[in-house]
């Protein structure tokens, strides 16, 4: 029993990148109470497939992958989505889908030329994840009830710019200073 539950968390985070595409169908069909719904579904599989990962010790590599693989899948199409509605300006968006390329290049290179990648997100990786997914529910309220605030949108947009500049920044930093460690203690062995 308790080796089938392990799986559950990657069961998890997988029904997460099958919800994508229904939210995103309703938020383009304008049925803002179903992808508002939806939105709230995968955001509370998010927090329990981590809470069973660690609380049970079910985490594993794909897990970690798959965790981070929703998260971005969901992000990066509501914001396309958001854009697409005129609620985010599309510079905002580049920013967001540049950062995430950056860290989907420089990870598989890394993890094809010095050694396997463990997801482990930087705090600052973290908060703007929390930031991202605060912006987007924020944007799908306002497109679907309006009475946002401005200053929370802005406050909110910016936050995410502050946050992508940084954590971008900060994994081509990590990255590029573990090779050349790694480098490094390649060539000691010569």
């Amino acid at each position: 029993m308790n080796s089938t539950l392990r799986h559950l968390p990657n069961l998890i985070s997988a029904a997460r990148i099958l919800l994508v595409a229904p939210i995103i169908w309703s938020l383009l069909e304008r049925n803002f109470g179903l992808a508002i719904g939806l939105f709230l579904v995968a955001g509370a599989s998010d927090g329990l497939d981590g809470y069973l990962a660690k609380r049970f010790g079910w985490s594993s590599r794909l897990g970690g992958i798959l965790d981070a693989l929703a998260d971005k899948i969901l992000l990066v199409s509501t914001f396309v989505c958001l854009w697409w509605l005129a609620v985010f300006p599309w510079w905002l968006v580049v920013w967001v889908l540049l950062r995430d390329l950056v860290i989907v290049i420089g990870a598989t290179i890394y993890n094809f030329r010095i050694e396997a990648v463990e997801p482990e997100p930087s705090l600052v990786s973290k908060l703007n994840t929390f930031l991202q997914i605060a912006l987007a529910a924020i944007g799908v309220l306002q497109l679907g009830f309006g009475g946002v605030p401005e200053w929370l949108m802005q406050t909110l947009i910016w936050s995410v710019m502050l946050t992508v500049l940084l954590s971008g920044g900060g994994y081509v930093r990590e990255w590029g200073r573990r090779a050349r460690a790694r480098s490094g203690n390649d060539h000691d062995h010569d």
